[in-house]
């Protein structure tokens, strides 16, 4: 999947703007790129589009150490930094980039390959969020939220 595929997909569920959904995900990729070591993150990289491994590796310090947050604060942060209204809006961004992520991964349900390599360095809380997006996007879409 390219850059633009990813961000018109999430655009469309989030019924935003490409700017707003590149925004959004960008601030998804960092935090979810915050959980995991660099090697990881390298990981995660190397099998994305080049476009979209711009995107992933856009992060203040590419090296820095990974760090744990609950699920909470994970949704909390993407909240503020996003300037969504609350953590239902965050937490459905989320979904969003999570489960389009994943599939440009090669896992639709983030279980296979380097979505399961994701999943498993995960902090406990943070697992189901990661596992439950493909049913979130579904739900979305069946409610009518995508144009």
């Amino acid at each position: 999947m390219d850059r633009k595929t990813f961000l018109h997909d999430v655009a469309a569920l989030l019924r935003c703007d490409h700017d707003r959904a590149e925004a959004v995900t960008a601030i998804v990729f960092q935090e979810l790129g915050d959980q995991l070591s660099a090697k990881e993150r390298d990981d995660v990289a190397a099998q994305l589009d080049r476009g979209l491994e711009r995107l992933w590796r856009d992060r203040p310090d590419e090296h820095a150490p990974a760090r744990r947050p609950h699920r909470d604060e994970f949704i909390g942060r993407v909240r503020v930094r996003a300037a969504l209204v609350d953590d239902a809006e965050a937490e459905r961004a989320i979904h969003v980039v999570f489960h389009t992520l994943q599939r440009a991964l090669g896992s639709p349900d983030g279980t296979r390959g380097e979505s399961w390599d994701v999943f498993a360095v995960l902090a406990k809380d943070l697992k189901p969020l990661w596992l439950e997006s493909r049913a979130a996007v579904a739900a979305l879409r069946d409610a009518g939220e995508q144009p």
